[in-house]
């Protein structure tokens, strides 16, 4: 018996001519933009041309549908195992800035670098237990490029023996000593430098200020200038919430004027403001994943040079505009012990970076002994919407991919639960943004892109 396929995504979003219908099933990789007669003859199963129908996906057999569906996962997982590994290194949890959000904000730190001793036993274990996997290596924080002798004689250390691997270096930094570091960093071959401009300098030395105060937004602006000077490429992340939102047209304003938007190696990313443990001073800043895309959409449309500093993603609604077809279907949106892995100097090894550092968190150690928990690491590693049971009957959670483990675990318990998004709802504001004359000849078709999410 011919039914629906419980995989079909229909919703109504709003165009410069009124209304049109989106019709998205990420299984079956099509996507069509309908009118309001097309919508109807749809629901009332009153199909014109059932062939067509069946053809995309969106009428099938549900056992057919089935087997597509074993069909994809095999695939998506393959696909993963063979997928290229981030492995994050803490060096220390020390930092200059006092960020009015931090999530590391209890941590203790302990001052300076890691021996070389720990140094040499993480890159052991990557020859070791990763070899022959794609893989880069990201320093990451606290603030992993503080002054003093023993870090910069650690990160030139760190950043001697990944060229000596030929691995990659990607470096997570608050920009603050970015531009006297970009010498000894580019003695490897960088990846991606991820910055932090929170607004315009009297909003972003409000929120990123330094530790007992003290302006920072003219250093990092230096040190973005310095490293797209020399080619080097820069991931600008801005993390929003109510108190920069209206801004951001602001920060758009100055990334074009200083000839960043038009430099191929630059992009940005929003982060998204949440309560994630102890990160947040200010809760009533907060917004909702939903209430700060429906206020970054009134923004765009208020100020459209915000499309040229960044264009979001609505889910799949920009990589829909952009490459006139779908991703394929995502199984499981959290890297954690699977594309990502996080060690830090104290010696243990971590799921994510939203779990590094975090007391009781951890998956094992790589020094002074490798010792794996090997029961922690499958649960992570076996979480994806298959084992999440709220999952399974979702329609949408092949664009959700159940979201992030580590937000599932602060806000329920277990990793086991879903971190849910508003998959229906952003995409009707990124249909709106993206085709506003609802133009109904789109269609799409599967890709083999991988557009899977990172988390937090």
């Amino acid at each position: 018996m011919l039914a629906l396929s419980r995989y079909n995504i229909i919703s109504r979003f709003e165009t410069g001519k009124g209304s049109s219908y989106f019709l998205v099933n990420p299984l079956s990789g099509h996507a069509d933009i309908l009118n309001e007669e097309e919508h109807q003859k749809l629901l009332n199963g009153n199909f014109p041309d059932q062939q067509l129908l069946l053809e995309k996906g969106y009428l099938v057999e549900p056992a057919q549908e089935q087997a597509r569906f074993r069909e994809a996962y095999l695939r998506f997982t393959e696909d993963r195992d063979k997928d290229e590994l981030q492995i994050f290194f803490v060096p220390t949890y020390a930092c200059n800035f006092g960020c009015t959000y931090c999530y590391q904000s209890e941590y203790q730190p302990e001052p300076g670098w890691p021996t070389r001793e720990k140094i040499d036993a993480f890159f052991s274990y990557l020859d070791r237990e990763l070899a022959g996997k794609k893989k880069y290596v990201t320093l990451f924080g606290g603030e992993p490029l503080l002054p003093s002798k023993s870090a910069e004689a650690g990160v030139e250390y760190f950043v001697e023996e990944a060229a000596k691997r030929g691995l990659e270096l990607a470096v997570v930094t608050n920009g603050f000593y970015l531009k006297e570091r970009l010498g000894l960093l580019m003695k490897a071959k960088i990846r991606e430098i991820q910055v932090t401009l929170d607004g315009p300098a009297e909003i972003h030395d409000r929120r990123r200020a330094l530790k007992g105060g003290g302006p920072t937004f003219d250093r990092i602006v230096e040190g973005v200038d310095a490293a797209l000077e020399l080619g080097v490429p820069i991931n600008l992340r801005v993390v929003v919430d109510r108190e920069n939102l209206p801004h951001l047209h602001r920060l758009a304003d100055i990334a074009i004027a200083r000839g960043w938007t038009r430099s191929a190696k630059f992009k940005t990313q929003i982060g998204r403001n949440y309560e994630l443990y102890t990160c947040q001073q200010a809760p009533g800043k907060l917004q909702t994943r939903l209430e700060l895309y429906q206020e970054l959409y009134q923004e765009i449309l208020k100020h459209p040079q915000i499309m040229e500093f960044h264009r979001p993603a609505f889910h799949v609604a920009k990589f829909l505009f952009d490459h006139q077809e779908l991703p394929g279907p995502v199984f499981d949106s959290c890297p954690g012990c699977k594309t990502e892995w996080a060690f830090d100097y104290s010696g243990k090894i971590y799921p994510c970076t939203a779990m590094v550092g975090k007391q009781g968190e951890d998956v094992g150690t790589y020094y002074p002994k490798v010792e794996l928990k090997n029961d922690a690491i499958s649960s992570w590693q076996d979480r994806d919407v298959l084992s999440i049971s709220a999952c399974k009957s979702c329609p949408v959670a092949l664009i959700c991919g159940g979201g992030c483990a580590a937000i599932a675990k602060s806000k329920q318990g277990t990793i086991g639960s879903p971190d849910c998004r508003p998959v229906r709802e952003l995409l009707e504001i990124g249909m709106s943004l993206y085709f506003p004359e609802g133009t109904p000849e789109t269609e799409t078709e599967k890709t083999n892109d991988d557009t899977r999410n990172q988390c937090c």
